[in-house]
């Protein structure tokens, strides 16, 4: 059962194709789905018993009690040196266990526009450059040009959150428990702090109410602001609608004191212990993950490497007739996975922890509030802290 789209479908049949060659005794029948059918029909099909042989999936740690452990029909070590960083998110707190192949990676960051940089004079910070940095740059091209803001954040507590690392937030501390740090709170009076002196606009974070999200995106497509802190996932969408109406690009994420953070997502593909074939389902995930393998689906799906050694080195996207605009940005996202594996590993632990999603709430309600004048600053964590206790009851 795979939820896969127009562009990335045809990859899928071509390596299963591929793998006949591999197994000719195996036969993969293929069912695609939509979206909703992976997230509703499946865990009811899981619990009647009724589930398919292989899925892909995205609620990689709620559907832990199902998956089939792969452990004995592959090489673990081999496999946590490639994407020990993605595993313990199919774990759902377990200690140990590999439950699924990351066929996507998604990760945080900024896109900023050239062009307006170029007009304003102003140089665009080197890599490494810290987020007050950034802030100063993108100020003083504000400032130049007469623009609307400097800098916007979707109002989200994921794209909050590694940032927040940057400063010290680590998001569960030692006993297990989600936490509110002052790594935490130094992110958050900056951010409070750009949106009073205008660096950030009213209309996102502070503009709505509760946990309801908002994009930056008309706001960077319109040219109102020259740096956007949203994701991979936005890519094609900024390819498709800027065009050639500026220049644009992704950008290394800021930095803070702590390191260089961004946080991930995606998803990928699992099987179910109730398969009558387990060996020959172990068996197909493990092809697909080896490096060679991995390193064309992921290549000819414009994906972000989950394997760490593809992180590295890097894919040739344009092989696969990406643009050298997206290409370059792909593999920008990619180093910045990585280096956030390195400096902010905690963000990958938060990841794939299933209280993230109450956290990554109660950021956006509370300090939302707090830019609009609701509460102060110590009010806004405090709430932030009984939310998350609530969550752990």
């Amino acid at each position: 059962m795979l939820n896969a789209g127009p562009t990335t479908m045809p990859v899928w049949q071509d390596l299963i194709d591929q793998y006949k060659d591999v197994a000719p005794d195996v036969t993969i029948n293929v069912n695609q789905v939509g979206y909703n059918v992976i997230r509703d029909q499946l865990p009811i099909q899981l619990e009647a018993g009724t589930g398919p042989d292989l899925a892909t999936v995205t609620n990689l740690g709620g559907l832990n009690p199902y998956y089939l452990d792969l452990t004995p029909y592959v090489d673990a070590e081999q496999w946590e040196r490639n994407y020990g960083d993605t595993l313990r998110w199919y774990r759902a707190g377990k200690t140990g266990g590999i439950y699924g192949w990351q066929t996507d990676l998604s990760v945080s960051g900024p896109y900023i526009n050239r062009t307006l940089f170029e007009e304003a004079g102003v140089e665009i910070p080197e890599p490494g450059a810290t987020w007050d940095d950034w802030a100063d740059a993108t100020g003083a091209v504000q400032g130049e040009l007469g623009l609307y803001a400097g800098m916007v954040m979707d109002r989200s507590g994921h794209r909050f959150a590694g940032p927040a690392m940057s400063y010290g937030a680590q998001y569960v501390d030692e006993n297990g428990n989600l936490v509110v740090d002052e790594g935490f709170r130094a992110f958050s009076q900056r951010m409070l702090d750009w949106h009073e002196t205008g660096l950030m606009p009213p209309d996102i974070w502070p503009a709505v109410s509760g946990q309801t999200y908002a994009d930056g995106n008309s706001l960077f497509f319109a040219e109102d602001v020259p740096f956007y802190m949203s994701g991979s996932w936005n890519l094609s969408t900024v390819e498709n609608t800027v065009g050639d109406g500026f220049d644009w690009a992704v950008a290394l994420v800021p930095c803070g004191p702590e390191g260089c953070g961004v946080m991930p997502g995606g998803g990928g593909l699992v099987s179910f212990a109730d398969t009558e074939h387990p060996e020959e389902v172990a068996a197909f995930i493990d092809w697909m993950a080896s490096n060679p393998v991995a390193r064309q689906f992921y290549t000819r799906t414009f994906q972000i490497p989950a394997n760490q050694k593809l992180q590295e080195e890097g894919l040739d996207y344009g092989s696969a007739g990406a643009s050298e605009k997206v290409q370059d940005a792909l593999n920008l996202f990619g180093e910045m996975a990585a280096t956030s594996a390195r400096e902010t590993p905690q963000a990958f632990r938060i990841q794939g922890d299933n209280r993230s999603s109450a956290m990554f709430s109660a950021t956006a309600d509370y300090l939302g509030a707090a830019m609009n004048g609701e509460f102060t600053l110590d009010e806004a964590l405090d709430k932030i802290r009984e939310a998350i206790a609530q969550n752990e009851n």
